[in-house]
């Protein structure tokens, strides 16, 4: 059996469900979830004012389920940044740096990726 190695950051289908899985930075997209934002882009445009999930009038369950696709997206968001920020420090980048790309102070950085308590 394989392991998945990401998750689709949109359905969340698992690596190992899809045909291929693009990374982005911090971020991944199967195979299907690029048709259908394909089809949206080159769809009718719609209103101006684009309808977001949250203004949505869906029931409890709907919402519920949600929230758990939505924290799995970020858990896996912040995983990738984790290591992106490994990466920095093992080419030599200072948490003043790496601070200053993620728009924190260094301390912020140091206390949120050191590992360190």
């Amino acid at each position: 059996m394989t392991t998945a190695i990401a998750h689709c950051s949109f359905c969340r289908k698992p690596s190992t469900e899809v045909r291929k899985l693009v990374a982005g930075p911090g971020v991944f997209i199967c195979d299907g979830c690029v048709t259908l934002a394909a089809e949206v882009v080159t769809g009718d445009p719609g209103p101006d004012s684009p309808v977001l999930p949250w203004d949505l009038d869906l029931p409890l369950d709907a919402v519920l389920a949600n929230l758990t696709t939505v924290a799995a997206a970020g858990a896996q968001a912040e995983r990738n940044l984790r290591l992106w920020v490994g990466k920095a420090r093992a080419l030599g980048g200072t948490w003043t740096q790496i601070g200053e790309a993620l728009g924190m102070t260094r301390q912020s950085a140091w206390e949120r990726f050191s590992g360190e308590d």
